[in-house]
């Protein structure tokens, strides 16, 4: 396969193993030109990388780290190794690069100069290994087409990327939606396209990942919100009152208030099935298994409850003015090849 010139790729990991392998296998196949910054493993990652001939920046950790942080670090490096890239894909080193999507997405870059973001189709690498992944791989299936916000796996547009001055390093989680706010007022584009972009291993074997997983999402819209919800879009605005509604007001009142209204209180209650039948109608447009949309309702539905979670610890952060840690829900010492194994 022939190497894209004018097309960079920046990888982000930490103890990823054998994923960051295939990634990096993955990657040497599309393009010449690879950074992979690294935050602090303890397994090799490093050393593979630079056996590979990649290029490698080893993150200050004495700094907060983030990812949009590792992302801009390596943006910076690549484009001091090779002014001419003119577009980057970024991708998270637990995910494996489709072959020919670098060359599909530079295309469909170059034949629309108002596009500054170019994503495609995330796939799960086990989607049946657990139902945590399998949730993952549903989410992961959205509309093709013009779109508000991308992933972590995305290929854009130096000049718009530079522009913007790239992710906002302070985020822990939901700093590519953030990302795309910001280029979306510049009048930039965001596109969505039907290809295979990347295989992504989520290696969710517990439900108390799910549960992490969903409190940071909770974390990253109430932050979104916060910095943007004033915005004419009012960014994640809907998505935050929904989670306080139904992962804390609703239960609060409905608990909170059994012996002042002798137990009336409790039919509130009654609108959590209401609104799984809501979630389940529209999923079930989507023609997906009874299983799979059954199981994707309910996780929208109780991950209210870690969301509000994450919501809350946002602002009790803020008001309190206490450092953000990161809010991470893999095991980097698993894949889910070792839980086959286990479980043959």
């Amino acid at each position: 396969m022939q190497t894209l010139k004018n097309v960079g790729l920046v990888i982000i990991g930490r103890n990823e193993g054998d994923r960051l392998r295939r990634c990096l296998h993955s990657a040497i196949e599309q393009t010449n030109h690879i950074v992979y910054v690294d935050s602090g493993s303890t397994d090799g990652s490093l050393e593979m990388a630079e056996s590979l001939e990649v290029e490698v920046v080893n993150l200050d950790l004495s700094i907060p780290f983030t990812a949009a942080r590792a992302r801009n670090e390596g943006f910076d490096r690549l484009l001091e190794l090779n002014q001419q890239i003119q577009y980057v894909q970024f991708v998270d080193g637990d995910c494996e690069i489709f072959p020919r999507w670098m060359a599909t997405a530079r295309q469909v870059l170059e034949a629309r100069e108002d596009l500054a973001v170019v994503c495609g189709r995330r796939r799960e690498r086990f989607p049946e290994a657990t139902i945590y992944n399998r949730l993952c791989d549903i989410e992961w299936d959205t509309p093709v087409g013009e779109a508000t916000a991308c992933g972590g796996d995305a290929m854009m547009r130096v000049a718009a990327f530079t522009r913007v001055q790239g992710y906002n390093p302070n985020l822990i989680a939901g700093e590519e939606p953030e990302l795309c706010v910001r280029l979306r007022r510049q009048g930039w584009k965001i596109r969505r396209i039907d290809a295979d972009m990347t295989l992504h291993d989520a290696a969710m074997t517990k439900f108390s990942q799910w549960w992490k997983r969903s409190l940071r999402g909770g974390h990253a819209y109430a932050e979104g919100a916060w910095m943007h919800g004033n915005s004419p879009e009012k960014h994640w605005v809907k998505e935050s009152k929904s989670i306080w509604l139904w992962g804390f007001i609703l239960p609060l009142m409905a608990f909170g208030g059994i012996l002042f209204s002798k137990g009336w209180s409790l039919l509130l209650l009654l609108g959590y099935p209401l609104m799984a039948y809501k979630i389940y109608r529209y999923v079930k447009l989507r023609n997906y298994s009874p299983q799979d949309t059954v199981a994707y309702t309910m996780s929208c539905l109780v991950g209210k409850f870690p969301q509000a979670q994450g919501q809350i610890q946002f602002h009790l952060n803020r008001l309190f003015k206490r450092d953000i840690c990161l809010i991470e829900y893999k095991n980097s010492t698993a894949t889910i090849d070792n839980f086959k194994t286990i479980n043959q």
